[in-house]
């Protein structure tokens, strides 16, 4: 059995391969840090950097808010689910020894190290599972670190590295419990993976339990060891699970209270096409990443026909692996892989599971000897057949059959020398784990570049980044007034990147309520509704306390069609405090609001408690001077081409555009130009300015889609400045006169004899409590009665699951003490009877070889 030397060799083997592959590949296709490109996905840019700046600044001291509450994105959100979903990863925390200015590149360091672990642990895994060479263990390692999935898709979601990593560790957790072996560590390792991140988790602990399923069967134990090592896996499994429910449950629940976002029904990718995803240079989106080098595929396949191999094994690990393609591909077992439920986005996030299993196949195949000439020859027939198979594919590419070509060949190649001899067998290894390498490092820069072509692009930090974050905190009056730092963003969590206290978010996490408000208001949105822009508009900004806003040109990565060389600036407003008073009515109630209806003209009025807006009637005229069609009740139907909407309003007032389907540009007579990028339900436009009225009170609109879509008949809101001053006054003379924030609620200072509904600017999620009771809901927003005797009101936020999962977690972890307590009583009262091992090393059988120390 191998010696820790061989095992510390494989995994630094492993390791090194694939950093050097991953860090080669994206200095060819010049992604940061080796150029000027970032990896991106859809129009999120790289959202997950603000949320490691947003731990940078809580690991410094420096946030808005704490680990309950987060204060800087969408108007005051839940972060402990974001804290459990993106950032919970041990390795997360090495952020904090870079410079704040530095994320982008503390973040590119953490994936690295992420996939560089993930293998070293699969080589440690299989030198584990079965003795042999220590170099092909590293190789292999190696190659399922560089899996398609891995390159293509995770890379960009470093939350998803963390189920990388947790697959061979929960494989050498499921051989300890096997075996009757680190009965403390294992559930402690548990619940490390689980915290990281449940979901690739949960799929990675499936993959395991699959794996332990085919150990016990191959093994031949007897019955009794079998139920053993079943109930110590399932103990194992149930603590390290409980041990994480302080995090687990309000993540779960998060999922629970968030906007659904976009709903894909899943359907089966084209098996041509999931063939081609096994060769190199190949991508989509919407199928299973399965490249994992050809080298490892020839030894995978090889296994059905390697004699050396007992049947039994031979047959359960090919099955094996058989079996989850296939249940990949069954809308039922896809959905068991996915927790019940179709995700957004890519459907195949289980594939690092199959990569992982086919690379323990490849691995049993090469520890009973190196394959015999029938099984190459049957092996790389196979493969040969699968690449034909891909050929009727539209995902492969010029590049594809000559590196599967050149793969091949060297693979082959390396396996007749490798038996050949000690000088031979050192070529075989430079030839394995040179194509290795060489695919390896070909997919990756394949990979990055597809993303640059077919996605957005975005810079990592630089000037655009500096000036922000230097005017933010130059104006910065938090907790006084809010200040929004734009809505030119360059990623959807720039609140997070630069500082401020803005209305944009993004996270799996993304509130109903605070999409849905924003929605009634004219807010706008990407990714379905997950990604909430800021709102640029005075009446809103007013409602939300934003005091200050950031103004400049739009990132020139975004792809814009229309110059702006605007400088960055700060706007500063009057508005009303944090915290304010409405009248005695609840929504629906006499003497309350009118609940929001279609137009957000009206919703922002009810909100703020004044008239503020002319709402004319429009008319919308083609090029040629016709009449335009409308779609249903309340819209315009437009397609490509130039409309002219006409409207009337009080001079000098400033006309507002509300058209969240239309994909193009508007101005106003002979203003600025001023796009929209809606495509409903994906995108939402919000509402913009296009200037002022002019003395003769009538509105002409020029508007060009670049799309069908539709426009709404009430698309105009005139605003009247002096109102809106006025509203204003009045919110700030009954607001609070002092209010004081923390990172888990608001304290407010009410003036004596105060009545009403007390208003705090923060959407109303789940969690919020007033006055000891839960708060009320003020159309969207933080509310409760105002106290009979005026004085204080103090608010506190505990996310949903949290006191659920403290509860569970303490349980979790007196069965862990009260456990590891009895096995250390009985270890000492065991030690003085010769010839009986402890219960921490169980007998093994005949000829079974001994189990590795990690």
């Amino acid at each position: 059995m191998p010696t820790f030397r061989p095992r510390l060799r494989a995994g630094s083997l492993a390791a090194l391969l694939t950093v050097a592959a991953v860090c080669a590949g994206d200095a060819v296709a010049r992604v940061f840090p080796f150029g000027p490109h970032t990896r991106s996905v859809n129009d999120l840019g790289n959202q997950f950097v603000p949320f490691h700046a947003r731990l940078w600044d809580l690991l410094h001291g420096n946030a808005d808010g704490g680990l309950l509450l987060n204060w800087s994105s969408g108007y005051g959100t839940s972060f402990l689910p974001d804290l459990g979903t993106y950032l919970t990863s041990p390795f997360a925390l090495l952020v904090g020894v870079f410079p704040r200015d530095r994320i982008d590149l503390a973040v590119y360091v953490v994936t690295v190290l992420k996939m560089g672990s993930a293998a070293a642990l699969m080589a440690l895994f299989l030198l584990t599972l079965r003795g042999g060479r220590w170099w092909v263990a590293g190789a292999l390692g190696g190659s399922y670190a560089l899996c398609g999935w891995s390159v293509a898709e995770a890379s960009y979601n470093p939350m998803w590295l963390d189920g990388l990593v947790a697959l061979p560790l929960l494989c050498l957790v499921a051989e300890w419990a096997r075996t009757g072996r680190h009965r403390i560590a294992g559930p402690l390792l548990v619940a490390v993976v689980w915290a990281a991140n449940f979901y690739t988790a949960y799929m990675a602990t499936l993959g395991a339990a699959l794996v332990l399923a085919v150990r016990l069967f191959t093994e031949r134990d007897d019955r009794r060891a079998v139920v053993r090592g079943l109930v110590r896996a399932v103990c194992t499994v149930g603590v390290g699970v409980g041990l994480s429910a302080p995090v687990l449950l309000p993540v779960y629940l998060g999922t629970k209270h968030a906007y659904p976002g976009w709903d894909r029904p899943f359907a089966p990718a084209a098996w041509p096409d999931v063939l081609a995803r096994l060769l190199p240079a190949t991508y989509s989106f919407f199928t299973p990443a399965l490249f994992l080098g050809t080298g490892t595929l020839l030894l995978a396949v090889a296994l059905a026909f390697q004699r050396s191999v007992p049947g039994r094994e031979r047959w359960a690990w090919a099955g094996l692996v058989a079996g989850v393609a296939l249940s990949m591909q069954w809308e039922p077992t896809h959905l068991l892989w996915h927790a019940f439920a179709t995700p957004n986005g890519s459907p195949y996030r289980q594939t690092f599971v199959l990569a992982g299993l086919v690379v323990i196949a490849a691995w049993v195949s090469v520890s009973y000897g190196w394959p015999e000439r029938r099984a190459l020859l049957g092996g790389a027939a196979v493969l040969v057949l699968l690449a034909a198979g891909a050929g009727l594919s539209d995902l492969v590419t010029g590049w594809t059959y000559p590196l599967f070509a050149v793969g091949l060949v060297a693979a082959a190649c390396a396996l007749v020398l490798a038996g050949r001899g000690r000088r031979l067998a050192a070529l075989a290894a430079v030839l394995l784990i040179g194509a290795q390498a060489g695919q390896a490092a070909a997919a990756t820069a394949y990979f990055d570049r597809q993303r640059l072509n077919r996605l957005d692009d975005y810079a990592p930090w630089g000037e655009r980044q500096r000036t922000q974050a230097a005017v933010v905190a130059g104006a910065d009056g938090w907790p006084g007034y809010r200040t929004d730092p734009g809505r030119e963003q360059t990623t959807t969590n720039d609140p997070l990147l630069v500082g401020g206290q803005g209305g944009a978010y993004y996270s799996s996490h993304t509130p109903a309520v605070l999409t849905r408000t924003m929605r009634a208001l004219g807010g706008g949105w990407t990714s379905n509704g997950r990604a909430v822009q800021s709102l640029d508009n005075p009446v809103t900004d007013a409602v939300f306390s934003v005091g200050a806003r950031v103004r400049g040109p739009r990132d020139p990565h975004q792809g814009s069609n229309v110059p702006d060389d605007r400088p960055v600036t700060v706007s500063r407003a009057e508005v009303p405090p944090l915290v304010t008073v409405r009248g005695t009515g609840r929504p629906g109630e006499p003497g309350g609001p009118v609940p929001y209806g279609r137009s957000p003209f009206r919703n922002q009025e009810q909100l703020l408690g004044s008239r503020v807006y002319t709402v004319p009637t429009t008319a919308l005229r083609a090029a040629d001077g016709g009449a335009v069609a409308d779609k249903g009740a309340y819209d315009y139907r437009v397609g490509r081409g130039t409309y002219t909407l006409t409207a009337a309003c009080p001079a000098g007032s400033e006309a507002y555009l509300w058209s969240p389907d239309m994909f193009g540009r508007a101005r106003l007579d002979d203003g600025p130009e001023v796009e929209f990028k809606g495509q409903l339900p994906a995108r939402r436009a919000a509402m913009q300015r296009l200037g002022t009225v002019g003395g003769g009170g009538s509105v002409r609109v020029t508007l060009t889609p670049v799309r069908a879509g539709t426009v709404p008949h009430g698309a105009v809101g005139c605003l009247d400045r002096a109102r809106l001053t006025s509203a204003v006054t009045g919110l700030k003379r009954t607001g609070a006169t002092a209010v004081h924030v923390t990172g888990h609620g608001v304290r407010a200072e009410l003036p004596p004899g105060t009545t009403g509904t007390v208003v705090i600017a923060a959407p109303r999620i789940a969690g919020w409590s007033c006055q000891g009771r839960p708060a009320d809901s003020y159309l969207g927003l933080v509310a409760t009665p105002a106290p009979a005797r005026g004085g204080a009101v103090d608010c506190t936020f505990r996310p949903p699951g949290l006191r659920a999962g403290a509860v569970a977690g303490a349980g979790a972890l007196a069965v862990l003490v009260l456990g590891g307590s009895a096995l250390a009583y009985r270890r000492r009262s065991e030690t003085g009877r010769s010839g009986r091992p402890g219960p921490d090393r169980a007998p093994q059988p005949a000829g079974a070889p001994e189990p590795v120390e990690v």
